[in-house]
């Protein structure tokens, strides 16, 4: 029996608010952190797939520790105002760093907090709203609609500033001399976030504390662990040339701008989607949410490695709210019909450390250096072609649910 509508607006809303808020800062340092390390830091292709490689290798360390401490201590949502705030100083910290070493330094700081955003911020909302499913979709919907707001508004208000204070690209340097701005308006973003996560409440299901040393049964689960290196494979093809994405653009003759249009083409459908996303559960199921976004990814990679054309790329990228959709919240809804409530945390830290930390990080790394010796297309063609072998694999690598939760809204018997 669901909650009372009053009830739910007290969780729901707070928890859309911070989605909006916690995601925005990731909607300028994603879209525009490889071009500023490109072009304003002036590193290597493989120096900036190194960049972005050290972020899921400290998440690696950093994202166990945070879920351990909030399944134990009860407080995942007062969690989320200390890791925002950490994101904040990390993102100065970037922002002040000046070549490649400081820079790496600087990342890692960040990614310690940053990393665990995600992971946390599901354990918490799928917690809090376990007894209305339905709600999931469109409250993470606003973690789409903070993200794209920022990052459409920012390159306006950079022109804007870069006109009033003269600056111009100079030969051969960078197109947007003051792309560092980025960073202190992230960093403002995030802790105007952790204010936000005070107004979530902390009791009931998102309270529950896990008993010393009990997140070592996730690693008896075989379901569990059957994810976590399907989903490890999956961001080894998917992740590094997604953080790649702008010099591809650039390389095919666009600008900032372009790269922001084409996030349009990105977001508008997976706001869509996610809204939508507690009916695509009942129908398809977490495993099946999976399956199309492992295929979504594969055709995606294919299409910009081989197509030429600039306005030709635009609908192409459509296709990355399918794969936010089956991958980035079918495997988390996975996760959370298989483990011990309690254990939310931990294993949604785990899914982020093993899948997202180490099949991310070996894939920027990979899209780095084939950036460097293959080109700007290259990175696109390897991940295309090994996503769509684990398509291949996929019915017989993660076998149907069988009925292990009706928790989440995934469906008994889900195939």
């Amino acid at each position: 029996m669901g909650a009372p509508a009053p009830a739910l607006a007290r969780r729901g809303l707070p928890l859309a608010a911070y989605w909006a808020l916690g995601m925005a800062p990731f909607g300028l340092s994603l879209p525009y952190l490889a071009l500023y390390l490109r072009e304003n830091a002036q590193l290597s292709g493989a120096q900036v797939g190194a960049v972005f490689a050290v972020m899921p290798a400290v998440g690696i360390l950093a994202q166990p520790i945070w879920g351990v401490l909030a399944d134990r201590s009860g407080l995942r949502a007062r969690s989320l105002v200390a890791i925002s705030l950490g994101t904040a100083v990390g993102l100065l910290a970037i922002g002040r760093a000046h070549g490649f070493a400081s820079i790496l330094a600087a990342t890692a700081l960040f990614a310690v907090f940053a990393r665990a955003v995600v992971p946390m911020l599901l354990s918490v909302s799928l917690s809090a709203l376990e007894d209305h499913p339905h709600a999931f979709g469109w409250v993470r919907a606003f973690g789409t609609v903070g993200f794209a707001a920022s990052m459409f508004a920012f390159p306006a208000a950079l022109d804007a500033y870069q006109a009033s204070h003269g600056l111009v690209a100079p030969p051969g340097g960078p197109t947007e001399p003051a792309l560092g701005l980025l960073f202190p308006t992230a960093a403002a973003l995030s802790a105007i976030a952790a204010a936000a996560a005070l107004a979530i409440p902390n009791r009931g299901a998102v309270a529950l504390r896990a008993a010393r040393g009990e997140w070592k049964v996730l690693l008896r689960n075989p379901r569990f662990v059957r994810l976590l290196t399907l989903c490890t494979l999956a961001f080894l093809f998917v992740n590094g040339p997604m953080e790649l994405f702008p010099i591809l653009v650039r390389e095919r003759g666009g600008d900032l701008e372009s790269v922001r249009d084409m996030w349009l083409f990105m977001l508008v459908p997976e706001t869509l989607l996610i809204a939508g996303l507690g009916s695509l559960v009942r129908r398809l199921g977490a495993r099946g949410l999976l399956a199309i976004g492992l295929f979504a990814g594969s055709a995606r990679w294919l299409l910009c490695g081989t197509i030429e054309s600039l306005p030709l790329l635009y609908p192409v990228q459509m296709l990355h709210a399918v794969v936010v959709m089956g991958l980035n919240l079918g495997a988390p809804l996975y996760v959370d019909a298989v483990v011990p409530p309690q254990l939310r945390s931990t294993a949604q830290s785990l899914l982020g450390t093993v899948a997202v930390g180490i099949g991310g990080m070996a894939s920027s790394l990979l899209a780095g250096w084939l950036l460097d010796r293959g080109g700007a297309a290259a990175p696109y063609l390897v991940a295309g072609v090994g996503a769509l072998l684990l398509v291949v694999l996929f019915p017989r690598w993660l076998p149907p649910l069988e009925g292990a939760a009706a928790r989440a809204g995934i469906p008994k018997g889900e195939g």
